[in-house]
């Protein structure tokens, strides 16, 4: 009896119930200036096994609310409801209220037999039966936007969505809209990429007119809704539309430098790098090359480098910093603050520029060998608020004005850390087999003494140099804790990889052994002492590598894809996605069909090297792992096990691709720690490796005891006790 929607007005301290009777009550949303309220009501229809919603408007001071469109109504279509789980959202200027539509619900007939639990696979799906499944929740909830014009004399009722071009997405002044559909391309993610048609919607009538077909970079409106904008692969290059009159731009064509990613070794089309924003009044758009900034008019009639070609010739990456986040344009005039790193030091800062002055080197503010972020500005202050950090700095919170040179520390979140013995993190150079000169990060302990031989552990992913400053809290996790390792006397090497197409273990090869050898070069490792880790990408490189280098002396290789010929038909069962698209697009980078390349899938499978692996081998696979099927570790496993060679392999059960479990991450940790800690530091063979462990005698060891933190507060339990 207490159900309902109700307002507090403030002024008076009096409430107003708007609507009341027992149901459920949702979305309340204000319109800006919170002189309108709308929500969604079940409350006539409550008692139904399937209930549908209303929805309902008040304008202040009304005495109630009122349903705004009955679907009785002519204007609305048939078969149809207002949906719960729709949005509602009040133009800016209040005068028109978005929401969305599904079909009516039907309640299920009495005598309706239980389902037969059957999944059928037809070719003709538009997606796999397992996506359609991890996507079934989000189906259900997904609705049709319409919008309602509150007019000066009536309301009227637009459809915008339509089951043929179900994306909608607003201009900030809700005028036109962006209409977009996969529906005809839905196949192709499975082994390409994602495409959809483009459509302009008139939000007044709910018209549409195609502009793009079958891109895979979308589009996007301008803040004033007066230009579409997008880029396109065919020729590399950013394109407005204009919506007054149907007119197709070409901004960037023209110019001397490239707008997509310069560094690109995917089988896909490279990405652009980006648009800043536009300025006031659609007057200029704001679009990135790989270093610079440039501002383009929409016609493309006028183009300069905001940055004057600094970037690029510093080597100066800049990136507009939002600083408002109410402002939806970047202002014309007056100083800009862009984000900067150095691609080649990795030291970060910020920069300013003004759109107003004529186009000139962007001045420095401040720039510091650490990572410069979470740059914030006070809303009524020229007073910021940022972190700095570096492998040895946590990322304390600092204030500054805008010049930032005297900046104030606020914070000091880590204070204990000056009781351990940490470790420090430098960039280096290596020279791949292939001649390319690419970076590494190398972290040494504190107390590094480099007339001592140390271990050295590699961990390896992609490219890892832009990690160099960044800041690891000791803490379990499914990979090495950097810190930890650092800590305990292990030299940490992170080498950035690039790959060819169609050849991805040799390119990890080519670039791991001769990163490894730089550093065994500089005389402070024991080359008989050297380990690597990775998980998931990094995982699959390791277990290559260790058919084809007798280099290391352990390896942990986490979720990783030994046999590419069944895993290229597997399934990504979070998304529910076929696996294929990865080999043929993405990360795996074959660029190709099993079919059409198998040699190559053959030879960057790790499973048929397996005889050649001479090299102490531990992984973790997890039997719910939603990315790399877990099969994929057993394939490694039971054929190494078959050949006599040392391996293990952990399953935490019901986990995914990482460990999320607290206490799952604590246990690994510590396995992990004593693989690497036997082979590497010559400490005992712990006996789970001695002995292995049986399957019911699985997850009963304690490791509670070998973190201090947790040890430190079972014995205070143990002390009040006593004293109790």
């Amino acid at each position: 009896e207490n159900d309902g929607a109700f307002a507090f007005e403030a002024a008076t301290g009096k409430t107003v119930a708007l609507l009341k009777g027992l149901g459920n009550y949702k979305n309340l949303t204000f319109d800006e200036k919170g002189a309108q309220l709308a929500f969604t009501s079940d409350r006539d229809d409550y008692k139904s096994d399937k209930s549908a919603s209303k929805l309902y408007h008040w304008t202040a001071p009304a005495a109630a609310a009122v349903e705004l469109v009955p679907a009785a109504a002519k204007v609305f279509p048939a078969g149809m409801a207002v949906g719960e789980n729709g949005r509602l959202q009040f133009s800016k200027d209040g005068g028109r209220l978005f929401f969305g539509i599904v079909t009516a619900p039907k309640p299920e007939p009495k005598d309706a037999p239980e389902p037969v639990k059957v999944d059928i696979w037809s070719w003709k799906d538009p997606y796999l039966q397992p996506m359609q499944k991890a996507q079934a929740e989000e189906d259900k909830k997904r609705t049709l936007m319409c919008v309602m014009h509150f007019g000066p004399k009536e309301k009227k009722f637009v459809q915008l969505a339509t089951a043929e071009v179900p994306g909608i997405t607003l201009s900030e002044e809700s005028k036109v809209a962006l209409g977009s559909s996969d529906i005809a391309y839905r196949q192709l993610v499975s082994w390409d990429q994602r495409y959809e048609d483009i459509y302009i919607v008139d939000v007044g009538t709910g018209t549409k007119k195609m502009v793009l077909e079958k891109t895979p970079s979308g589009a996007r409106l301008s803040p004033g809704g007066a230009w579409m904008y997008h880029f396109r692969d065919e020729d590399n290059a950013w394109y407005t539309y204009r919506i007054a009159d149907g007119k197709t731009f070409n901004l960037t064509g023209k110019l001397a430098v490239r707008f997509d990613q310069e560094v690109w070794d995917s089988p896909s089309e490279p990405r652009p790098y980006g648009v800043a924003g536009w300025t006031d009044g659609d007057k200029s758009i704001l679009i990135y090359d790989r270093y610079d900034i440039w501002e383009i008019s929409p016609d493309g009639a006028k183009s300069r480098m905001v940055t004057s070609g600094m970037g690029r010739r510093d080597k100066l990456v800049f990136r507009y910093s939002r600083l408002d986040p109410e402002r939806t344009t970047i202002p014309a005039s007056g100083p800009l603050l862009l984000q900067t790193s150095n691609e080649k030091t990795r030291a970060t800062g910020a920069y300013r520029v003004d759109l107003s002055a004529p186009a000139a080197d962007a001045v420095k503010v401040v720039m510091m060998d650490k990572l410069f972020g979470g740059l914030q500005k006070a809303k009524n202050a020229d007073v910021y608020v940022f972190t700095q950090q570096r492998f040895e700095e946590f990322p304390d919170l600092w204030t500054s004005g805008p010049d930032f040179a005297a900046a104030r520390k606020v914070s000091q979140a880590n204070s204990q850390q000056s009781e351990y013995n940490w470790g420090k993190a430098e960039l280096i150079e290596y020279t791949n087999a292939d001649g390319k000169t690419l970076p590494a990060v190398l972290i040494k302990p504190e107390d590094f003494d480099p007339s001592k031989k140390y271990p050295l552990m590699v961990y390896i992913y992609e490219t890892l140099a832009s990690g160099l400053h960044r800041y690891y809290p000791p803490s379990p996790g499914t990979s090495i804790n950097f810190t930890r390792y650092a800590s305990n006397g292990y030299v940490i090497l992170m080498p950035d990889i690039v790959y060819e197409v169609g050849y991805p273990g040799s390119s990890a090869l080519r670039c791991v052994i001769p990163a490894v050898n730089k550093v065994l070069d500089m005389g402070f490792i024991d080359p008989k002492r050297v380990g690597i880790q990775g998980h998931s990408w990094g995982g699959y490189q390791i277990t290559y590598l260790v058919t084809q280098t007798h280099m290391f002396a352990a390896v942990q290789a986490g979720a990783s894809v030994s046999n590419m010929t069944s895993a290229y038909g597997g399934i990504r069962w979070g998304t529910g996605m076929s696996r294929a698209f990865q080999y043929e697009k993405t990360q795996s980078r074959i660029g190709a069909p099993l079919w059409s390349r198998t040699l190559q899938f053959l030879e960057n499978s790790p499973v048929f090297w397996v005889e050649r692996v001479d090299t102490p081998y531990l992984s973790i696979h997890n039997d719910e792992d939603d990315a790399v099927p877990w099969y994929q570790g057993i394939e490694f496993f039971s054929a190494l096990r078959r050949l006599g060679k040392e391996a293990y392999m952990f399953n935490y059960n019901g986990e995914k691709h990482g460990l999320r479990e607290r206490e799952n991450q604590k246990h690994w940790t510590v396995h992990q720690d004593e693989f690497f800690d036997h082979f590497l530091l010559g400490k005992p063979r712990p006996e789970w490796m001695e002995k292995g462990v049986a399957y019911l005698e699985r997850g009963k060891r304690d490791v509670t005891p070998l973190y201090k933190g947790e040890a430190a507060k079972e014995e205070k339990k143990e002390e009040k006790k006593e004293a109790k």
